[in-house]
């Protein structure tokens, strides 16, 4: 193939049906019919010598030299777009819905502040919200399910810092620390909580999956210890409510505390142990990324971080 006779209206194709997954969807992207769109992508299978995209029930799968082209090709298609059609923007007239995946306590947290500043500055502008059930949010933003991700994604920022070739893009919002919490009455409140106390006391996760098995029972295994976990919960509000009403013990970020409800009623203490810090981390595709309305979301949730934490006073 001759990078010269390569038709570039091609690659935009090709980004299309990368980023929606579907012929269907990407052509009514595009102002193109269907069988234009799979012409379109069997030249470009025919210049480049591969597959590209197979078909399945569910849309299109790519190859793995699909996979290796779409970052570089999307990256120099926003360049270009950029480059020659520079975006006006004027969030007060802007209409745009964006849709959000993070757990109850997170978006307790900042969606008050958020909902203030759409309907002060981007009347347009709607929000959805879509249920956070893993840790793992990268298959939804590649498939266009949701445009934003706020959470703990330990294992996937790791991938991104370490210099992974992807298209999602993340931007830290903010550190803390873990936290034991009980009620306040517990018969453990009243004195500084050990290593055999904490491990003798009945304990709720909260576990987005279910599973019963988190961080602090890794940090206890290095330690050749163990706890009996109770109860899993899928909420922050959930675990306040039950904690509070209960002997269970559980560990949550210290700034998440308020974000249950139940703030009055729970107090804190430092765990006998060391975790590690939490990372509030917020992540995209890049294909969002020079989208004038995203870059307004995304700056006004960075600039909320702040107020959002400040006006948490958790109970020590």
């Amino acid at each position: 193939m001759s990078f010269l006779t390569l038709d570039l209206n091609l690659l935009r194709v090709f980004d299309a049906v990368m980023t929606e997954q579907n012929l269907t969807r990407a052509a009514s992207h595009l102002a193109m019919t269907q069988p234009a769109v799979s012409n379109a992508l069997k030249r470009l299978r025919d210049a480049l010598g591969d597959e590209l995209l197979i078909r399945t029930a569910h849309g299109v799968k790519p190859t793995p030299r699909a996979e290796l082209l779409w970052p570089t090709i999307r990256r120099a298609l926003s360049e270009l777009e950029e480059a020659v059609a520079p975006a006006s923007f004027d969030v007060s007239k802007a209409h745009a819905t964006f849709r959000m995946a993070m757990a109850d306590a997170t978006a307790v947290l900042w969606l008050p502040s958020l909902v203030r500043a759409i309907e002060n500055e981007a009347p347009g502008l709607n929000v959805r919200m879509v249920p956070l059930t893993t840790r793992e949010p990268r298959p939804m933003l590649l498939r266009g399910d949701i445009d934003l991700a706020i959470g703990f994604f330990p294992g996937v920022v790791a991938q991104l810092a370490g210099g992974a070739d992807t298209p999602i893009r993340h931007e830290r919002l903010y550190s803390g620390q873990y936290v034991c919490v009980m009620r306040k009455n517990h018969p453990l409140a009243g004195s500084e909580l050990t290593l055999d106390a904490y491990c003798a006391a009945n304990h709720l996760l909260v576990s987005l999956s279910g599973r019963a098995h988190g961080l602090t029972d890794e940090a206890l295994a290095q330690l050749n210890r163990e706890r009996r976990i109770l109860l899993t919960v899928n909420q922050f509000f959930t675990a306040g409510r039950v904690v509070a009403n209960s002997d269970l013990v559980t560990v949550l970020p210290r700034y998440l505390i308020a974000s249950t409800g139940m703030t009055g009623a729970l107090i804190s203490k430092e765990l006998p142990f060391k975790l590690p810090d939490v990372h509030v981390d917020m992540l995209w595709h890049e294909r969002n990324a020079r989208s004038p309305a995203h870059r307004w979301l995304r700056e006004h949730l960075t600039a909320m971080t702040g107020d959002a934490i400040e006006r948490v006073q958790p109970s020590r």
